[in-house]
């Protein structure tokens, strides 16, 4: 099983999972052309779709998902309120009700060969997961725009294999950058976004021997920048029990408008 970024940010996101069998998106925040040039770059066909996995409905996640869907009428997976939340969004269009299946947090389901896990997280949407994938004893986990975390979502995320963890923001230029008071607490309160510093506290409860890749998501174009984002939760893995060099752990930042590199889990 193999994860792609295909767009990561505060701009649209967009994660491709996947075997030689089965093919699963993960959001749809960017257009659908770009979409299917990051899938053709793998050698795969938007048609070869076996369904796409929506963490919840805000527009960065779902600004594709209509023109995608319906084009090559792909399933879609949704709690049923963000399914509600999606079909009001008059720039997604028209989705036909066939195409959407409602699932709940917590129970396991399957597409095609590869068994799905949804989780809930603090975020302020309708009713928002993440998703854990298993490949038999792979497991990849992609969990972004979390407001904070607990003991549940570090229990739901444990032994991935890779794992995408959002690192959002850095607190300090958040605080003194150009946004309005209101959307700073938003996206400092607990159902907002991770900071950096907290991304990091997060994935150092989550290492373990096998890990093939990290990658930090979700970046803000805005208060936040690659080079920081990496550094700053490098000095929050320092001294873990496993490796003293977070190279092993395939520490690394998903790009915000081109693809990254296909991770093996």
């Amino acid at each position: 099983m193999n994860l792609l970024s295909i767009s990561s940010g505060s701009s649209g996101n967009c994660y491709y999972v996947g075997n030689d069998n089965t093919h699963i998106l993960v959001d749809v925040g960017i257009s659908g052309k770009k979409v299917e040039s990051g899938l053709n770059d793998m050698g795969i066909k938007a048609d070869e779709l076996s369904g796409i996995l929506i963490t919840h409905e805000h527009i960065d996640h779902v600004k594709g998902l209509g023109v995608l869907a319906r084009k090559y009428e792909i399933p879609i997976y949704a709690t049923s309120k963000t399914i509600c939340e999606i079909q009001k969004i008059k720039s997604v269009g028209e989705i036909s009700d066939d195409l959407f299946h409602e699932i709940t947090p917590d129970t396991y389901f399957n597409i095609n060969d590869i068994k799905v896990d949804a989780s809930s997280i603090w975020h302020d949407a309708a009713d928002p997961v993440c998703y854990s994938l298993y490949d038999g004893d792979k497991k990849i986990s992609i969990a972004t725009d979390l407001g904070n975390y607990d003991d549940y979502i570090v229990h739901k995320l444990m032994d991935s294999d890779v794992m995408v963890i959002e690192a959002n923001h850095d607190i300090r230029m958040l605080q003194a950058g150009p946004y309005p008071y209101y959307l700073k607490q938003r996206i400092l309160g607990n159902y907002g976004h991770l900071s950096n510093e907290r991304s990091g506290q997060l994935i150092r409860t989550l290492l373990n021997s096998h890990i093939k890749g990290i990658l930090l998501g979700h970046l803000s174009k805005e208060n936040n920048f690659e080079e920081l984002a990496y550094e700053t939760v490098k000095l929050e893995l320092c001294n873990n029990e496993y490796t003293n060099d977070v190279r092993e752990f395939g520490l690394c930042v998903a790009k915000r408008d081109t693809p990254g590199v296909l991770i093996e889990a």
